[in-house]
């Protein structure tokens, strides 16, 4: 009687008890998830570096012989358009001059 108790427990355990059944379903779930969420994170890690050496070997210099090319251009730009100011600049001053002095009469 005592074997038919303990058969009966242990088949009881086994039909209402799922704990272990979830419990491995719960490990493995959890292991695929970590893993791949952990190659995603490496494929996002690879990405963000292949995108750091190109712009730091490709972009960043192409992007500065722009800017000093351009920052020459807008330089030269500046000095000519100051000379000629200066100039517009004189030519006023000439021209209230010679108003302001009286024409021999």
């Amino acid at each position: 009687m005592e074997k038919i108790v303990r058969d009966v427990g242990e088949i009881q355990s086994r039909l209402l008890d799922h704990r272990p059944v979830l419990q491995g379903e719960l490990r493995y779930f959890v292991k695929e998830f970590e893993e791949k969420r952990g190659l995603r994170e490496m494929r996002v890690l690879n990405n963000l570096q292949n995108m750091t050496v190109e712009t730091n070997e490709l972009i960043l210099p192409k992007c500065l012989k722009i800017m000093q090319e351009n920052l020459y251009e807008a330089w030269t730009t500046l000095v000519a358009t100051n000379h000629m100011i200066q100039r517009i600049h004189q030519r006023g001053q000439k021209t209230q001059q010679a108003r302001a002095t009286p024409t021999g009469s």
